[in-house]
């Protein structure tokens, strides 16, 4: 089976805060993409054989002491000698800057520097702007610009304060672009993106969900042979996803754990055994530990120390079944690590920031003795999504709202207790009902839930004084999760909310919706 990333694009790091963004973009065209630090040995970048390369922007100015540089092995000549293939390069802004300044171009601070919208008047026909208007808005974010192109370039399209907002040397399949066309900012930066990879690189659009599936139960196979798999299933998407998929490659060899914390939401634990034990037939062993957790977070109010002291018991009661199965001759540990955890857990390049430590399955121990399978970890999160989709598996697990590793317990600020965790989930049940009901839960907001307050309210129900706890309603619209604002709800859809929940909910009775926008707040109150 041919694999459907080779002949793909290498995207090169240089610090952008857009890099996934491109290489995502790139992946929407049907075309493999896959990020690498813009120093990272040219044999890895090339395993794939790739048929282009795009260069990410970045936060340096290509002419200071120790900023990165575009590598050697890139240029045309080396490349050819090297024997390495790839049709064309795209530079991004910082990308255009070091490959101007690598091949021979000047690169100089600008008068006036351009930080958000702006239009560019393209100057003549090329492979790059094919089909697109001669003006167009873009999305700038740059203190410096190209003063003189190397030779061979031309300019391709100006704005008021950059004199080639794009340039190129088709001969050598060459393009630079000042703004950014992987961002939703720059309406038309799709069609730049797909003549890159279409006109210029000759890309084929084979990546898709059947292509990847296709080849990844093939590899999975390979690999594990007669042996058997052990996965820790939460019953969030990436594991739930990676689940189905071992199963179809490997079918029994599989065995999944599920630990309910007692921090899930209303119904949650039951629709994992459902599903995955009854519908797919998984080999399921479900652990029921919420006196365990419930105990251990008795008096605890600080959000860190909740997360530690969940992360701890999880990681305890897995590993005494996964020792279990090990002994009884488990030999892998699979792991729905998606492509955005590698790239934010070890950084794709030097001068980017390290955005988390990922730990998944709880950042097991090493010494569990498992050989570690990630068969998702070359996909996005929309990528995810589509394979679970192509997998059978229902929409209620592939379009389950995101959901942080404590579950509850960061939703319900203050003490834990059984007590409040109901009202929680009761409360939060109603709102995405709701929100569901109106086709709001998947179109409407990207990530809606309430959260229980560690203070209490004076009300009147029923001619009576009450004192009773507050509910906050949350719900975001975002692309990405780096940025979010808050959704302009319809008023009768969080009147009806507030009227059930204060009418069926025992201890609440006000509630509030929280109306800020990340940054400053974060989508998640703890």
């Amino acid at each position: 089976m041919t694999d459907p990333r080779t002949g793909g694009i290498a995207v090169l790091d240089f610090g952008s805060q857009y890099t996934q963004l491109i290489a995502r973009r790139v992946r929407e065209q049907g075309v493999y993409a896959e990020v690498f630090a813009h120093d990272a040995p040219p044999e890895r970048i090339n395993a794939h054989h790739p048929r282009g390369y795009i260069l990410s922007g970045g936060p340096n100015s290509i002419y200071e002491p120790g900023a990165p540089q575009l590598p050697e092995w890139m240029l045309p000549l080396s490349r050819r000698e090297r024997g390495l293939g790839g049709e064309g390069i795209l530079g991004i802004c910082y990308g255009m800057q070091a490959l101007t300044h690598a091949l021979g171009g000047k690169v100089a601070p600008s008068a006036a520097r351009e930080y958000g919208p702006a239009q560019i008047n393209t100057q003549s026909s090329s492979a790059l702007f094919d089909g697109l208007p001669a003006e167009l808005d873009v999305w700038m974010s740059h203190g410096d610009r190209i003063e003189q192109p190397p030779p061979g370039f031309v300019g391709l399209a100006q704005s008021d304060h950059s004199p080639y907002a794009a340039m190129g040397d088709p001969a050598r399949k060459l393009y630079g672009v000042q703004f950014h066309p992987e961002v939703v900012h720059t309406p038309r930066g799709a069609d730049l993106l797909r003549n890159f990879l279409f006109n210029v690189c000759g890309c084929d659009a084979k990546w898709s969900s059947a292509s990847f599936i296709d080849e990844a139960v093939e590899s999975i196979r390979a690999r594990v042979g007669s042996e058997r798999v052990l996965l820790a299933l939460s019953g969030g998407v990436d594991s739930a996803v990676a689940g189905a998929l071992l199963n179809r490659a490997i079918g029994p060899q599989l065995t999944c754990v599920f630990v309910n914390t007692g921090m899930l939401r209303l119904g949650e634990p039951e629709q994992v055994v459902q599903v995955f034990k009854g519908e797919q037939g998984m080999n399921l062993i479900a652990l029921d530990a919420t006196e365990d957790f419930l105990s251990a977070l008795v008096g605890v109010t600080e959000p860190e120390r909740k997360r530690k002291i969940i992360g701890e018991k999880f990681i305890r009661a897995f590993e005494a079944q996964a020792r279990h199965l090990h002994d009884d001759g488990v030999k892998f540990l699979a792991q729905g690590t998606i492509y955005p955890d590698v790239i934010e857990s070890a950084g794709s390049s030097k001068v980017s920031k390290t955005i988390k430590s990922h730990h998944n399955v709880g950042g097991l121990p090493a010494d569990l003795g498992f050989e570690l399978i990630e068969p998702l970890r070359d996909l996005f999160k929309d990528e995810v999504r589509r394979v679970g989709e192509a997998l059978g598996l229902p929409e209620s697990i592939v379009w389950r709202q995101p959901f942080p590793g404590p579950g509850l317990a960061v939703r319900c600020l203050g003490e834990i207790t059984w007590e409040r965790l109901e009202t929680l989930r009761a409360a939060d049940a109603i709102f995405t009902g709701e929100l569901g009901a109106a086709g709001l839960l998947r179109n409407g907001t990207a990530q809606a839930f309430a959260v229980l307050l560690p203070v209490k309210s004076v009300g009147v129900m029923g001619d009576n004084r009450t004192y009773e706890e507050v509910i906050a309603l949350r719900a975001v619209t975002t692309d990405d999760f780096m940025t979010a604002d808050w959704a302009r709800l319809p008023y009768d859809l969080l009147a009806r909310v507030s009227n059930r929940i204060v009418n069926e909910v025992r201890g609440v009775n006000r509630v509030t919706y929280d109306v800020t926008s990340k940054p400053p707040g974060t989508i998640e109150w703890e």
